[in-house]
């Protein structure tokens, strides 16, 4: 009995001592894996806060079991490779708004291969490195809204998004940006792309074939400068029935140019807001509903009306033209025509002397009889 005893005494400390060890090992790992918040950062659990704090760049002692990472309202110009020196597993969700960014370097987000929600809104991007995300990004959520502000350099600021490795991205927001036009090709590889955000970015057309690529479920298109849509773009928007298009707050010119679109807003029901349209010209149909449009309210100018008003315009451009001319003529011959004119005068003048004198020799009786006389 003693010598069982003693055997279950042994194996209870032994038991004992393998549990303490493992538990020192864990806490080990965990002060190994977290390490201490970083300075003007709040920590909890694994979301990580540093908002409003003039930061200069991102805090380099992030925890290693962060998913959550929030730096934003601060001061930082460039996001390089230094900005993730080690890499973070876990993180999933990173947002940078509001920090005045205006480079993304390549290889940036190397050290983060889980990354799956970005959000770099209200900075001021002037160049994107199209290699700033891995081969096997795994980005799903892209938001750069109100970040662009200068439409000429749209082409190589937004060129990332064509050959940036995004395969996997669904969500992107490009909204409240002077972007005008699509850059050409922007969305060819963005396959898996179901929501574009474009609300409020002064869009006034669509290349042919721009929408065509992606299978987009949701296009915001509200608060733009959209006049029409094309019979291209139209097509484009049939060949994805699930697609839901958002179009108010575009300035509709209702003359006789939006037939097409008119009779296609009718007939299709992927425009949510469609109810909603209102016409910006001409005045007389300013905010009337496009649908509760007639035809007969749809009037366009005749090629003639246009033809005859350039012709006025063009006649009376000539006629003072004309005048300008003559006048130029009259100040720099002004002396000989003052001569002429004082001929003339003196001219009517011995003329107008000599009927005057036949007339009183005529109206006299006696210088008459004697003219008679005179003239036997």
């Amino acid at each position: 009995m003693r010598r069982s005893c003693s055997c279950n005494r042994g194996q209870i400390r032994r038991r004992l001592f393998q549990s303490a060890v493992v538990n020192v090992l864990f806490l080990l790992v965990v002060a190994l894996s977290c390490h201490g918040c970083p300075d003007k950062c709040l920590c909890s659990s694994q979301t990580v806060k540093c908002q409003n704090q003039d930061l200069d760049a991102i805090p380099h002692s992030l925890p290693a079991n962060t998913k959550f990472l929030f730096v934003t309202g601060n001061s930082i110009s460039r996001i390089s490779v230094a900005s993730f020196p080690t890499r973070l597993d876990q993180l999933t969700d990173l947002y940078l708004s509001g920090n005045e960014v205006e480079y993304v370097d390549e290889m940036v987000f190397n050290n983060l291969p889980n990354l799956q929600r970005l959000d770099l809104s209200n900075n001021h991007i002037l160049d994107f490195s199209k290699e700033a995300f891995p081969d096997d990004s795994k980005l799903q959520l892209l938001n750069l809204s109100r970040c662009f502000h200068n439409h000429s350099t749209m082409d190589g600021v937004l060129d990332f998004l064509h050959r940036g490795n995004l395969a996997q991205l669904t969500n992107l927001d490009l909204s409240n940006n002077d972007l005008v036009i699509l850059p050409d090709g922007i969305l060819t590889n963005l396959s898996n792309l179901a929501s574009l955000n474009l609300q409020n970015s002064s869009i006034i057309s669509f290349q042919n074939g721009t929408l065509k690529e992606p299978p987009l479920q949701d296009l915001d298109l509200r608060d733009n400068s959209l006049r029409d849509l094309s019979l291209t773009v139209q097509a484009e928007f049939n060949l994805k029935p699930g697609l839901r298009i958002r179009l108010a707050g575009n300035p509709w010119r209702c003359d006789c140019f939006i037939d097409e679109t008119l009779a296609w807003l009718r007939n299709s029901t992927q425009v949510v807001d469609a109810q909603n349209l209102t016409c910006a010209d001409p005045e007389a149909l300013r905010r009337h509903l496009l649908l509760q449009l007639e035809q007969s309210q749809l009037k366009c100018s005749s090629n003639m009306e246009g033809v005859l008003e350039t012709s006025y315009v063009f006649l009376g451009l000539v006629l003072a033209l004309i005048g300008v001319i003559f006048l130029l003529v009259l100040y720099l011959n002004r002396k000989g025509i003052k001569r002429w004119m004082y001929n003339i005068r003196d001219a009517c003048r011995d003329h107008m002397e000599g009927y005057h004198y036949r007339y009183e020799i005529n109206s006299d009786p006696r210088l008459a009889n004697l003219s008679i006389n005179s003239d036997v």
